[in-house]
């Protein structure tokens, strides 16, 4: 399962490089992509969830790295209005 790190701007023009222990966020994220916000925080959700469900699947245990993660997107994204854009830069 190889990291893939994803840098987004938020609204307020602060970037964040983010983590997910899988590649999996490719499915849901694209680089050079505005969401609205609420849109956004479902794709890392549904993301990083998946990808924590993974690592459980091979390792054993969910990583808390992605859960972690997907805390501080949804704690930041809260601060925002649900319509508000964010954009993906990149996905390495």
């Amino acid at each position: 399962m190889p990291e893939t790190r994803f840098t987004i701007r938020w609204p307020d023009g602060q970037v964040d490089k983010c983590y997910s222990p899988s590649t999996v966020v490719l499915n849901f994220l694209a680089a050079d992509t505005t969401y609205p916000m609420a849109d956004f925080v479902i794709r890392c959700r549904q993301a990083l969830e998946q990808a924590s469900a993974r690592v459980e699947a091979k390792f054993g245990y969910r990583c808390t790295s992605a859960e972690a993660q997907l805390a501080e997107i949804e704690s930041k994204a809260s601060t925002f209005s649900t319509s508000a854009g964010v954009t993906c830069l990149s996905i390495a």
